[in-house]
């Protein structure tokens, strides 16, 4: 290892593994494409205990990959290229390769009796596909059983693994096979423990207010990370052997968990809607929810977790006052003194949609999402929540601010986080 931080445990030097990530295709750098894979990897080896150096996004032309790719291989411990490694004439990254790294292309046998065995119409279609068999001169295949391309090459001794350009087949790459195989690279003696903490409902600042005194600790490293609406909060500790490690990581979890409290709704992989979903498990609960302003966005939420049938009774989208009444019982007396944008409406939606459907608990917003329909009395971004739980209702009046598409998602992230927060208390 040559360009990794130093990191000193005692009498134990060791060294990160710093990477960089290259993405190429002018569908990214145009614009017509967002480049979601480079934050995948990103994230990903970040997990893994590795540092990222810089991130590039560039067009097909060989003179700058191959000149991105030449400065990588002097600052960092690995590569990570997507991009550019398809059949087509403005696939370009194996032949910048070749030329920027002085390895010609060399037709891997392998890959073309392969791709000869899954032609249908091998005369149609090879010399087009034949392209794919030819690499620069020293790779090899990441997966001879994935009909994917991806291939590592080392160059002077660093490691530099070609990835597709289409985020699904890059990133079972990345999980199933860059990632192994980069554990293994180092010899480092460092022993790593990370954990990532995600909270809502208090600022980046004040976290970080809260939380100074633990960044003052040695061997212990504390990053803050805005994501749409909720702040995470990465904690990594190294220790010179695993149970120092261990030991390090349990009490800073513990000081993070006593200072953030139920702020914090998970850690790593898990998201508000999952978390909500467990606590409803426990509990032997049905959800159901009562959307106007996010016109499903909460359902939809709910149900992207997996076996969510097994909490979530369904939900109802009444946009306008005639589906509140029709489909939610909702007083018409309710809607036209108070206003579909109230807290009367908020509880009635929840209660009456409780009572319908049998379910326990209840969730409903209402509110103006925008860009229009605002008043002095009620701007754009007044939403109300409404609770049904224990036989009891509730509501809670919010002020929330930006675009249409904002004032939706933050409705949605509060409303599920005023479930959990009532479950775990267990009170409405």
């Amino acid at each position: 290892m040559r360009r990794g931080g130093s990191v000193e445990n005692d009498d134990v030097l060791c060294t990160t593994m710093i990477g960089e990530i290259i993405a190429i295709g002018d569908e990214l750098t145009s614009g017509r494409i967002t480049n979601t894979t480079s934050a995948f990897a990103a994230r990903e080896l970040f997990r893994a205990g590795h540092e990222i150096y810089a991130m590039h996004t560039i067009g097909d032309t060989p003179k700058l990959i191959g000149e991105a790719l030449k400065r990588a291989i002097r600052r960092v411990d690995f590569v990570i290229v997507t991009g550019g490694l398809g059949p087509t004439t403005d696939d370009l990254t194996n032949e910048a390769v070749a030329e920027a790294l002085q390895r010609p292309a060399t037709l891997n046998e392998a890959i073309l009796e392969k791709i000869r065995s899954q032609l249908q119409d091998p005369d149609g279609q090879l010399d087009a596909l034949e392209k794919l068999a030819w690499l620069p001169e020293g790779a090899e295949v990441l997966s001879a059983e994935e009909r994917m391309a991806g291939h590592l090459l080392v160059h002077d001794d660093i490691p530099i693994f070609f990835l597709p350009g289409v985020p699904v087949q890059a990133q079972k790459l990345l999980v199933d096979i860059v990632l192994p195989r980069l554990s293994g690279w180092s010899s480092c003696s460092k022993y790593q423990r990370m954990r990532l903490y995600k909270t809502v409902g208090l600022p980046e600042y004040k976290i970080n207010q809260l939380l100074i005194p633990l960044e003052q600790e040695k061997q212990v490293d504390v990053g803050y990370y805005p994501v749409d609406f909720e702040v995470h909060v990465s904690l990594s500790v190294s220790g010179s052997s695993a149970e120092e490690a261990d030991t390090l990581l349990n009490d800073a979890e513990q000081r993070i968990q006593e200072t953030l409290g139920d702020h914090i709704y998970g850690t790593d992989r898990e998201t508000l809607a999952e978390v909500v979903g467990n606590l409803l498990r426990e509990k032997r609960l049905m959800l159901s929810t009562a959307e106007s302003c996010t016109g499903g966005l909460i359902s939809s939420q709910l149900t992207s977790v997996p076996g969510s049938s097994q909490w979530f009774a369904g939900g109802v989208v009444a946009y306008s006052n005639h589906l509140k009444e029709v489909l939610l019982n909702v007083d018409r007396d309710l809607l036209r003194n108070y206003g579909a944008v109230s807290g009367h409406v908020a509880r009635a939606m929840a209660a009456r949609l409780a009572a319908r459907v049998g379910t326990k608990i209840s969730l409903s917003v209402t509110g103006i999402a925008g860009p229009g329909g605002g008043t002095e009395e009620k701007p754009v971004g007044t939403v109300y929540i409404g609770l049904f739980y224990k036989n009891k209702v509730k509501d809670t009046l919010h002020h929330f601010s930006g675009g249409r598409k904002e004032i939706q998602e933050m409705t949605a992230q509060t409303a599920l986080d005023m479930v959990r927060r009532v479950l775990l208390a267990d009170e409405v």
